[in-house]
């Protein structure tokens, strides 16, 4: 089985580095955050929070199909779990929990993972609203990204973001990505053809680590 990328076809891998995997702990302003692998039993949580934060959240994230109370109830969450667990399982996708003092504060993924000579992925992430600027998101980043580069043996990583989304641009500032241009009408968000950003970075780039380089920096430490 093959996937297509810019006319070539790579092969699928069947195994599937870097997952399940637990990181961090690392302490930042908002509390002690850490990855782990996405539950069933998440739920919940997962729908109580994208409920409440649906103003916050709706406008930077991809248009889905039906209403967004739909989308993120309760029940519908096993499908998601289940179709990330089997992207991952294929060596596909890297989907994680984001925690804060052991609660569910968000989702960080990285996905459309293609290996051979590219070994290249995309990476998302949403936290909570509460945890908004308190380092949560960066801290994430860096953890998956050195684990990435690491353990799950990618090479580049990329993310894609609206020019209006001030938070999120910082976030990867501040974890180490670097603005490679802009995708003009490149998703459709919200209703319509959104342009975003490309933010990227290589195995190269990252030296020791992005996470060494949070706690140098003063904005996070071991846990």
């Amino acid at each position: 089985m093959t996937s297509p990328v810019s006319g070539v076809s790579y092969p699928v891998e069947s195994r599937h580095p870097g997952w399940p995997a637990r990181l961090g702990p690392l302490r930042v302003k908002a509390g002690v955050v850490a990855v782990r692998p996405i539950r069933l039993r998440d739920a919940g949580e997962w729908s109580r929070i994208r409920q409440r934060d649906r103003e916050h959240l709706e406008q930077w994230e991809p248009t889905g199909i039906g209403p967004w109370p739909d989308r993120n109830a309760f029940w519908s969450w096993p499908s998601q779990w289940a179709a990330l667990r089997s992207l991952a399982r294929r060596g596909q996708c890297l989907p994680f929990t984001v925690t804060v003092d052991g609660r569910f504060a968000g989702q960080i993924t990285v996905g459309n993972v293609i290996r051979a000579s590219l070994r290249s992925a995309w990476i998302g992430y949403w936290v909570a609203s509460d945890f908004v600027g308190g380092g949560v998101a960066t801290a994430a980043v860096a953890l998956v990204t050195d684990h990435s580069f690491g353990l799950a043996g990618l090479h580049r990583l990329e993310a894609t973001v609206r020019p209006e989304n001030g938070p999120s641009l910082r976030v990867l500032t501040k974890a180490g990505y670097r603005r490679e241009g802009l995708f003009e009408r490149y998703l459709d968000v919200a209703g319509g053809w959104r342009d975003h950003y490309c933010y990227a970075i290589t195995q190269e780039e990252t030296g020791n680590g992005l996470v060494p380089r949070l706690i140098a920096s003063g904005r996070a430490e071991q846990a």
